[in-house]
């Protein structure tokens, strides 16, 4: 907690300078006309179309007289999006009133007093409908700090064009991507086997989860780390193997985010790829080279005999220093609708987290590939559930990227990770 103090520390013109290149508005006192209630909504950059998001913003303010809805975009980095949250919100800044939390900073986000206590936007009854993980998420102390937005979930995509070129079935285990790849990469000229996120930031260890469990082991079990364990040290082998031994991931995965690893596959130049559901509307638009050749199927299983899936997703939170707090959450509230978020799945394919829209006959009709999410979104896992999730992570940031770099081996960066998530856990405890 030392480092989120110090960040305030920053001077103003540090913060006014990240502020501005993230597109942050001026103060609230300077910028918002008198006759006009204005709302700031902060959130990630939008992948694909952002014209349905726009509409619904603009629906709002026709259904609220005297509102004005101000979208502004933050940088696609969640490591960006975390720091500049983390000061703004340090400092009290009532700057923006909405914004999209990534399912992971929720719990750190409440402890630490900057959001809003939406609970009674979300009474029991109307829990249902949402994915059961979802509501965990969003759930610190047993109160509603966020509202389900979006969910997400990691995936495996194939070329499948090749695979029937080949006589391969979609793959159900890692076994089966390495045998797969290693065939056909040596058949066919400027095609990696498989790429996925690999470089030292959030993306790596959701990658690596996935590894872990499918291995049959886990991070934390009852409060102590259990992340030092035989199976974990396969599963990093397996990812290391990837790269060295099998030679199907080109050696600068470590280079590679979500975008760049789904611009390599969108424009035919791997066989599989691992990201999230929102590329698959980007491999559909008819202008995309691997247009009407891509599958997708869940991740794959491991000795364990189980495909697990990292839960994502964005959830609205309101910030505590809103100066206009009831109507930042009825905004909230809207655009987590059922309304709202089929608008969205069918403009942008964004994936709603209310269970009974993946019924909904017109959604499935324009996004049949959503059949196959909902049990996929049942069993996604989410990441360790604890305020201090975000030094965990820095932690296996550093750990995992030094093994699957052969910085370390797998058993010695195991061994780190594990005496520093304890002692993060004993802080916790305090």
């Amino acid at each position: 907690m030392r480092l989120l103090k110090n960040l305030i520390k920053y001077s103003l013109l540090t913060v006014c300078s990240f502020s501005a290149t993230a597109g942050c508005s001026s103060p609230v006192g300077s910028s918002r006309a008198a006759s006009t209630r204005t709302i700031v909504f902060k959130h990630g950059k939008i992948f694909g179309d952002s014209g349905p998001l726009k509409t619904l913003l603009r629906e709002f303010e026709v259904n609220n007289p005297g509102v004005s809805v101000l979208d502004e975009e933050l940088p696609s980095s969640t490591d960006e999006q975390h720091q500049f949250y983390v000061i703004n919100l340090q400092g009290e800044s009532a700057s923006f009133d909405v914004f999209a939390l990534d399912v992971i900073w929720i719990s750190e986000f409440a402890r630490a007093g900057w959001l809003r206590n939406l609970s009674d936007s979300l009474p029991v009854a109307a829990r249902e409908d949402f994915f059961s993980a979802t509501i965990d998420a969003v759930t610190y102390r047993e109160q509603i700090y966020a509202l389900p937005w979006v969910i997400g979930a990691g995936l495996l995509y194939y070329r499948k064009d090749l695979l029937e070129k080949y006589g391969f079935a979609p793959p159900q285990s890692w076994t089966d991507v390495v045998a797969a790849a290693s065939q056909i990469t040596a058949k066919e000229s400027n095609l990696h086997g498989f790429v996925w996120q690999g470089k030292q930031y959030e993306g790596l260890v959701c990658n690596s989860l996935e590894y872990l469990w499918t291995f049959g082991g886990k991070v934390i079990e009852d409060g102590h780390s259990v992340i030092n364990s035989k199976e974990n040290i396969n599963a990093l082998k397996m990812m290391r193997s990837m790269i060295y031994d099998f030679h199907i991931t080109p050696e600068f995965v470590t280079t590679l985010t979500e975008e760049p690893s789904r611009r390599l596959f969108g424009a035919g130049r791997a066989l599989f790829m691992r990201n999230w559901p929102y590329a698959w509307s980007l491999f559909e638009q008819t202008s995309s080279p691997v247009y009407n050749k891509v599958g997708v199927t869940t991740i794959p299983r491991g000795p364990a005999g189980e495909s697990y899936a990292t839960l994502g997703g964005w959830h609205l939170g309101v910030n505590k220093y809103s100066r206009s707090p009831e109507l930042a959450q009825k905004l909230a509230r809207f655009l987590t609708s059922a309304y709202a978020a089929k608008k969205l799945a069918l403009g942008t394919g964004h994936e709603p987290t209310r269970r009974s829209l993946y019924k909904d006959p017109e959604l499935l009709r324009k996004h049949p590939f959503k059949r196959k999410l909902k049990d996929i979104f049942e069993k996604a896992r989410p990441r360790p559930v604890t305020p201090y999730y975000m030094m965990i992570s820095q932690v296996m940031q550093r750990e995992f990227s030094a093994a699957i770099s052969r910085i370390k081996t797998p058993q010695h960066a195991l061994v780190d990770a594990h005496d520093q998530i304890e002692h993060i856990l004993a802080i916790e405890k305090q």
